[in-house]
């Protein structure tokens, strides 16, 4: 019963929920999606230059910069900020820039983003979450231990009832990755007694899974 309900948790979480463009879709990209998709940063430019709308959405609202991000083309993401984009906005699914890159692991693309103007405290539209939490869950610790310095929230609670720290613990798998996850959040100031809908805190889920690693790491004054 546990992996059943795991499974159906795993189902609604960020990295299941990110949509990267299609073939179908990239092959009917025109104009600036096509650019930020070959990470064209002279017709970029000359785009927005001719009047191209610079936050022009497909049909599942990904913005230039959202399609340059999910390519991981740094540099046709500074030309498209430095158009004028939106570095905040979000795709349908409630994606933007700086989660796309947390959740590839590519920390230097989501500095870029961060030092671009994507807010580190954005909140999801549709799974009000955050980019730490979807981090935390994957043990993506570099981009972990950037957000939290950046000052993305620590204690959020997203749609599951979960914080990073619950999100590490309940959906990580107790390995050096997850126990470093763990560690920089508690280090950060995560609040480890902070529940989840059940009343089981970080602390709870760790004994219950046998991370004894990562309960040492929780137990710590």
């Amino acid at each position: 019963m546990f992996r059943l309900i795991l499974a159906l948790f795993l189902l609604a979480t960020p990295a299941a929920a990110q949509e990267a463009p299609s073939p179908a879709e990239i092959a009917a990209y025109t104009g600036l999606h096509r650019a930020a998709y070959d990470g064209n940063v002279a017709a970029i430019r000359q785009l927005i230059t001719e009047g191209a709308d610079v936050n022009v959405r497909d049909r599942r609202r990904r913005t230039p910069t959202i399609v340059a991000a999910f390519r991981s083309k740094d540099a046709a993401l500074k030309a498209l900020a430095e158009g004028g984009a939106d570095m905040n906005a979000q795709d349908e699914v409630g994606y933007d820039v700086v989660t796309i890159a947390a959740v590839a692991g590519d920390a230097d693309l989501m500095s870029l983003a961060l030092d671009l103007g994507n807010r580190p405290d954005l909140i999801h539209t549709n799974w009000d979450g955050t980019a730490l939490i979807a981090a935390s869950e994957l043990g993506h610790v570099e981009v972990v231990r950037r957000l939290v310095a950046a000052g993305s929230p620590l204690d959020h609670i997203n749609n599951l009832g979960w914080t990073a720290l619950l999100e590490a613990v309940i959906l990580g798998d107790g390995g050096p990755a997850h126990q470093e996850t763990v560690r920089v959040l508690v280090d950060g100031g995560a609040d480890r007694t902070i529940a989840d809908r059940d009343g089981l805190t970080p602390m709870d889920h760790a004994k219950a899974r046998g991370f004894g690693e990562i309960v040492s790491i929780l137990a710590e004054n």
